[in-house]
C-alpha cells in the first residue's frame, strides 16, 4: 500500500522518487515545491488535531520535523 501511495503521489506531481543504481537498492523520495504547498493547506490541520488533544485529554505522539531540502 505504501508503494501504491507513493507512486501516485508521484504521479500527482508531490513527491520526487530517485532510484539509486546499488545494492541492495535504494530509493529516495522528497518533495516537490509543488509537494511543499501542501504545507499550508495541512498546517490548519495540525492545529485541529492538536485541539482535539488538548481538549480530549488524549495523548499526543512526537512526530520528527521532515527537511526542507
Amino acid at each position: 500500500m505504501l508503494t501504491q501511495h507513493l507512486r501516485e503521489t508521484e504521479e500527482d506531481g508531490l513527491v520526487h522518487r530517485e532510484v539509486h543504481a546499488e545494492v541492495p537498492p535504494r530509493v529516495e523520495y522528497s518533495l516537490t515545491e509543488h509537494g511543499h504547498t501542501l504545507n499550508q493547506a495541512l498546517g490548519p490541520l495540525g492545529v485541529w488535531g492538536a485541539e482535539r488533544v488538548r481538549r480530549e485529554g488524549l495523548e499526543a505522539v512526537a512526530v520528527a520535523e521532515a527537511s526542507h531540502g
